[in-house]
């Protein structure tokens, strides 16, 4: 039997490399874990949409702890890379994805924003 299918709006991936590490990703991890079951977000819950993977470097060593988002977009996919990432700011990402929302702006970092109707 193949395993279930969970559809999912954004995946959120927390850097659990060495130098993030030190600065707090792994509870960073974890409180956002609790956040996303409590507030049913997590994309196994009924009505929840966003899945959460730790990863390896994510390559911002000096500013972590790092996450990134990768969600589907009409214009393609979008990707969204923090630095210095906190919770409050980490449960307001989550919630975006979830809302289909723009992402936060603050501490992002990398690739370009995806433009939308206001860059014209």
């Amino acid at each position: 039997m193949p395993p279930k299918y969970y559809p999912t709006r954004g995946h959120l991936l927390v850097c659990q490399g060495n130098s993030c590490q030190a600065r707090g990703s792994s509870l960073l991890y974890q409180a956002l874990w609790k956040h996303l079951e409590r507030e049913a977000l997590s994309y196994y819950k009924q009505g929840g949409s966003v899945r959460l993977t730790t990863s390896g470097c994510l390559g911002a060593c000096s500013y972590g702890p790092t996450l990134c988002v990768y969600r589907q977009r009409p214009e393609g996919l979008e990707e969204g890379w923090y630095a210095a990432m906190e919770f409050p700011l980490a449960s307001r990402i989550a919630q975006a994805v979830h809302e289909d929302a723009p992402l936060p702006v603050e501490h992002r970092y990398g690739p370009a924003l995806i433009a939308g109707p206001e860059a014209d």
